[in-house]
């Protein structure tokens, strides 16, 4: 069976699925002109690493988008800031261990005097340094042993795959994987490459980007118009990932573009933006599903896909709806094709849909099964359902037969270990 709505079976295969992504490759230094580097500094208990500093050689120009929490850490705020009032930046210093949120005028103080090492150490304007942190809330940032660590690093600074690697893993927290991912593309016939790298494992409800993820790209492409990519592509990708139901302080996806792959600038709509564009969706919802998978404590990667629906934002929420339900993940974690949570989880959303005309398939790598026709159960085989739902990727799809639209939502299932994690964060 195809799942594609019929629309996307006449058209064929759109843009964004002829991108080929690549995982666990490349990361922030892919792109031509970027750096990075990652180490312990001393901001962590365990002496692991703990920041890292993503430069590149060149002015760029950068964009954002940030978590829509009322209480904002002051990285977020930082940011905000620089992205809306300067025209370019250069480097991102980025600390885990300490969220730096919830710490008033001192966390406030703490972000400029970080960029100011930042400034000195890298011999670049205030004012183009940007800021990400991650990790206890509340907790004032130990400035000295940051700025340090800033000067520490700096020299240090590499376009080696190693270095990006490296970078990663200092913003990792609860995270268990790193979550790195290059894809180039042609513009105007030159090769463009976008790398990125995240952090996300818990407190994961994003209405805006990640916990925290870095793009870089050597395109040349004008303010305006990779803010607008990148705030296109965040709705269909971090978005639509849960694992916890809990919105971070410091969410921050940041995008930074230096030019230097010498295609010809975008400055409007055209091929090329689009390509660019699906190459940014990509990039961020091959991230996104990294973070959903390596959940805090998760077992499996949980996939739901509403299909045709009346319209993207029915199907959206339905999706969420269902990745969200807390007796939805657990069934999933005992691998128990329990499809009622499932029906009652789209059921008390916002969105209104046929509750008669629901039909259900659970697939996996296992193969595939349908479980309801029109909301009522079939005589499926419970084995071959446990043995599908056995796999560490599981895919919902829930066919509402309403129209074409469709959406994607991630999630992960909910085990023991999470509670675990969470009981003992701080110590």
């Amino acid at each position: 069976m195809d799942w594609l709505p019929a629309e996307r079976q006449r058209n064929g295969v759109n843009m964004e699925q002829k991108i080929t992504v690549r995982p666990g490759e490349g990361g922030v230094t892919a792109p031509n002109g970027f750096q990075a580097i990652g180490g312990s500094v001393g901001i962590k208990k365990n002496h692991t690493k703990d920041m890292a500093i993503i430069y590149s050689v060149v002015p760029c120009v950068a964009a954002g988008t940030f978590t829509t929490n009322q209480v904002k850490a002051a990285p977020v705020k930082w940011d905000k800031n620089i992205i809306s009032g300067t025209q370019s930046v250069q480097a991102v210093v980025v600390n885990s261990g300490i969220a730096n949120a919830a710490t008033g005028k001192e966390g406030d103080e703490a972000c400029r005097k970080t960029a100011e090492a930042a400034s000195e150490a890298l011999s670049v304007p205030v004012e183009s340094v940007l800021l990400g942190s991650t990790g206890v809330i509340g907790k004032q940032m130990p400035v000295d042993i940051v700025c340090a660590g800033v000067k520490k690093l700096a020299p240090l600074l590499s376009n080696s795959r190693d270095a990006a690697a490296v970078a990663e893993r200092a913003i990792m927290t609860t995270d268990t994987k790193a979550k790195e991912v290059m894809v180039t593309v042609k513009l105007g016939g030159v090769d463009v490459t976008i790398g990125g790298m995240c952090k996300g494992a818990g407190m994961i409800h994003p209405n805006m980007g990640t916990m925290l993820s870095f793009l870089t790209t050597d395109a040349m492409i004008s303010k305006k118009m990779l803010q607008k990519a990148l705030s296109a592509s965040v709705g269909d990708s971090y978005n639509m990932i849960s694992v916890d139901g809990d919105m971070s302080t410091n969410d921050t996806c940041i995008l930074m573009a230096n030019g230097l792959a010498g295609n010809e600038e975008i400055v409007g709509p055209g091929e090329d933006y689009d390509v660019f564009a699906a190459a940014v969706m990509a990039v961020n919802k091959t991230l996104a599903k990294m973070i959903a998978g390596d959940g805090e404590g998760a077992s499996k990667l949980f996939e739901v896909k509403v299909i045709h629906a009346k319209d993207k934002q029915q199907a959206k929420i339905l999706a969420k709806s269902v990745i969200e339900s807390t007796l939805t993940k657990a069934a999933i974690f005992g691998k128990d094709a329990n499809w009622g949570r499932i029906l009652c989880a789209m059921g008390y959303s916002p969105a209104k849909f046929d509750v008669d005309k629901v039909n259900l398939y659970f697939q996996s790598r296992a193969g595939r099964i349908q479980i309801t026709e029109d909301s009522v159960a079939l005589d499926y085989s419970e084995e071959e359902a446990t043995r599908i739902l056995s796999e560490d990727e599981v895919t919902a799809v829930i066919d509402i037969q309403m129209g074409d639209a469709e959406a994607t939502a991630w999630g992960c299932d909910l085990t023991y270990d999470y509670v675990k994690i969470n009981a003992d964060y701080r110590s």
